[in-house]
């Protein structure tokens, strides 16, 4: 009986296992489902749009011929709204069901706010999607003011992106401030220095009590802190990590806690169901728990590893892209998250 493997997610790990999946099994029926639009594309080259003439499909990994050529059928626009592992099926949104073989999560992280800022979400642009990304290029005028709550990787990576192309960038630095790097205090007061250096303005132990629009003829933001200093800007972009996105996973009968549990071959507690990418938690023998693993690198050899025993092998999650940051002799911020091919 013909495989077919459905993989939920339209990112790294999902189309580095589609590859392998069809490599491997080249009689197999691959079906990636996602809620996105677009076929998959890099969202760490979206700061690009500041400095180039570019659209979406310069974004693209693959070729729109790629998915014929390898008979890959990707399902957009497609919402998933419950796993059913003993039926072994998906239901979509619109009603459709659908079956599998075998089954990857690989749905990714959602952008991460913290409940004292969502009565401010909808004043506030996100950059994980290219259409919020060419948004936020499209309002932003130049040399406009951009603050920065939290400042994650990818935070800081289009931080240095707009400073180099002229524009202002405001961080008002929290505990979320180079995630998922792990720094210690001394680490991080010489990070943030870097940044100053660079020509980030850096706050620090502010609480915000309000953002709102700003006045007609001002800047389209007012963050108001409880100490009574205040901010305009153009934009407030919020970049406090992610969170796995996986609440269709709920009731599957799938071992769940802030992610997709899984051994370190990437199988679930389900036998026909596999995760890889932001969306799991690894088990570690060497710390005994569970831990999520960052980066283009590492999700996508996640992304491999799960086709390979999907299809037959038995491998494993041993080693992770170095998760150092650091600064170099010019200065500048390193980090391995904005490395990726």
């Amino acid at each position: 009986m013909t495989e077919h493997y459905v993989i939920i997610g339209n990112g790294v790990a999902g189309n580095e296992a589609a590859c392998h999946l069809r490599q491997r099994d080249p009689e197999s029926r691959i079906t990636i489902i996602t809620a996105g639009r677009l076929l998959f594309y890099s969202r760490y080259e979206l700061p690009r749009l500041f400095h180039e003439d570019c659209d979406w499909r310069d974004f693209l990994v693959n070729p729109v011929e790629y998915y014929v050529e390898n008979r890959i059928n990707v399902r957009r626009n497609s919402f998933v709204t419950h796993v059913d592992a003993q039926r072994k099926s998906i239901n979509l949104a619109h009603k459709e069901s659908i079956s599998y073989s075998q089954l990857l999560v690989a749905s990714g992280g959602a952008t991460n706010l913290p409940a004292e800022l969502s009565d401010f979400a909808p004043l506030l642009n996100r950059f994980n999607l290219y259409t919020a990304a060419c948004q936020v290029r499209d309002i932003l005028p130049k040399k406009g003011k951009v603050v920065m709550l939290g400042g994650d990787v990818l935070g800081l990576d289009l931080a240095r992106n707009l400073i180099n192309e002229g524009y202002q960038v405001i961080l008002v630095a929290t505990e979320q401030t180079f995630w998922p790097h792990r720094v210690d205090p001394d680490e991080r007061k010489l990070l943030l220095g870097a940044l100053t250096d660079m020509g980030v303005e850096v706050i620090e132990n502010a609480k915000i009590e309000t953002i709102q629009e700003g006045a007609p003829g001002m800047s389209a933001r007012h963050i108001l802190f409880d100490d009574g200093c205040e901010i305009f800007a153009d934009v407030v972009m919020p970049f406090f990590g992610l969170l796995p996105a996986a609440d269709f996973m709920m009731g599957s009968g799938v071992d769940f806690e802030r992610g997709l549990l899984v051994g370190t071959n990437l199988r679930t507690t389900d036998p026909s169901i596999w995760a890889a990418g932001d969306v799991c938690q690894i088990w570690s023998p060497e710390e005994n728990q569970y831990r999520f693993y960052y980066g283009w690198q590492n999700v996508k050899k996640m992304g491999e590893i799960a086709a390979r025993n999907m299809t037959g092998d038995d491998i494993h999650w041993e080693t992770a892209t170095d998760h150092k940051m650091y600064i170099d002799e010019n200065r500048q911020i390193v980090s391995p998250y904005w490395e990726h091919d």
